[in-house]
């Protein structure tokens, strides 16, 4: 078959799933929208975190206590950073275990939303006032926003589709998302010099506001599914504890492995963030080229995800299940970690990084969704919302702290150590493999 026919094949494919399944559309509208809104002030949060100016970033208190104590606060900036932010996962997730847990569907997921909108017109009003300490606050707000929001996006659809629609959808829905993340940035560099920063936090709000709008529509499918199927209702409280999730992710193996796989997940993605800005400042001096280097990965990772997305995701899904999904991805990171450690160049660091965001994005996300379908709700909103943010973000402050360990040493050593984390990473995926397969075909609760 030519490639012309493969990719009419997709097409009729895809507008044949639109015409079967109405909600579809919504949930396309859904993830476009959420990570439209993000990516319109992610390139905001870049210029924080990068930003050499610690007066511009950290409020004068925090500044003045370092002095004293004699630390370069410039020395630690991300360090910091990455720190605050674990804490403060620390204080939402039993807040947002409580939220989950108290309230009925169609209350908490507006809320959760709701709360981000305000916020941002809070941000709106200190940047519009140039408010000092802004710039640690923003980074600090939308990572933390990234996270819980998409987390919730995703327990959400595996109350919409069953295990069988998910692995057929997910790999789309996805793709729609990749596609507003394409868009957010061109967006965000068409109105940034025309209406400034401050004004950008209204345009992100403008997608949150959308984002409640299509789940509002959702719920009325994800009620008729659980109807039909004799599902416990969402639309009633789940109760439980506020710490119930990650008290489910000690207790049971496959919620055990998959914050494992999340961990060392994050690892191999932040040891390579970190070390490839250090390689960058090496071989790019040149703010325009380094700026250039990045925006071609940038630019690569989106195009390999999306044509991933659109012509693999899917067809790997519905045959073979998720292990291919996790486990090829995994295997050519821990190549691509070995070779970095033979061969640290700049073109090397960016083919892998490419892979390991790409395959993230596109295989590895989709098929551990995937197995939230077939699991009960307080597994998908409560033990995965604490993997994917107070467990990530634990990751990401293990593994920040790590790379500052071992940068003193170069980028071999730190390669070396990534090659060992990659494998572990590989272990994750594997033993998650093996633990899904022990899960029902059908969620029954």
């Amino acid at each position: 078959m030519t490639d012309t026919a493969v990719a009419s094949s997709r097409l009729g494919h895809f507008k044949a799933a639109l015409r079967q399944s109405p909600p579809l559309l919504w949930s396309f509208l859904y993830f476009f929208c959420l990570l439209c809104g993000y990516y319109v002030l992610r390139p905001v949060r870049e210029a924080m975190g990068a930003s050499s100016d610690v007066n511009a970033l950290f409020p004068p208190a925090m500044i003045g206590w370092f002095a004293r104590h004699g630390v370069a606060l410039k020395e630690l900036q991300l360090q910091v950073l990455f720190t605050c932010t674990f804490l403060i996962m620390l204080v939402l997730q039993p807040v947002y275990g409580w939220v989950v847990s108290r309230w009925p569907r169609r209350v908490f997921l507006p809320a959760v939303y709701g709360f981000f909108i305000v916020t941002l017109l809070g941000f709106y009003a200190l940047f519009d006032s140039g408010v000092a300490g802004r710039g640690m606050a923003f980074f600090l707000w939308i990572t933390v926003f990234n996270l819980f929001a998409v987390a919730v996006f995703w327990s959400f659809m595996a109350d919409v589709w069953s295990d069988t629609e998910a692995r057929s959808y997910y790999g789309y829905i996805g793709a729609a998302g990749t596609v507003g993340a394409i868009l957010g940035p061109i967006l965000t560099r068409a109105l940034v010099e025309r209406i400034g920063i401050a004004h950008l936090m209204l345009v992100s709000a403008g997608f949150l506001v959308l984002c409640i709008g299509c789940l509002l529509r959702l719920r009325r499918y994800a009620v008729q599914r659980e109807t039909q199927r004799k599902l416990v209702s969402g639309e009633v409280p789940m109760g439980g504890t506020v710490f119930a999730g990650l008290k489910l992710v000690l207790q049971e193996p496959l919620l055990r492995w998959m914050a494992v796989l999340c961990i060392f997940g994050v690892g191999v993605g932040t040891l390579l963030y970190n070390e490839q800005a250090a390689i960058v400042r090496q071989f790019y001096p040149d703010p325009k080229a380094a700026t250039a280097y990045y925006a071609t990965i940038d630019l690569a990772v989106n195009i390999l995800t999306l044509l991933i997305q659109l012509f693999v995701t899917r067809r790997l899904l519905s045959r073979f299940g998720i292990a291919p999904a996790l486990l090829i991805p995994a295997g050519a990171i821990v190549l691509g970690y070995a070779a970095l450690a033979s061969s640290p160049l700049p073109l090397l660091v960016a083919v892998v990084q490419v892979i390991t965001r790409s395959s993230e994005f596109s295989l590895n996300k989709p098929a551990r969704e995937t197995i939230y379908t077939r699991v009960a709700r307080e597994w998908r909103y409560k033990a995965g919302a604490a993997i994917d943010t107070v467990i990530y973000r634990g990751g990401d402050l293990t593994f920040v702290w790590v790379h500052k360990l071992l940068s003193g040493f170069g980028s071999t050593v730190v390669f070396g150590a990534g090659t060992v984390v990659a494998t572990a990473f590989a272990l994750g995926a594997w033993k998650v493999v093996g633990e899904a397969k022990k899960l029902p075909e059908a969620r029954s609760r």
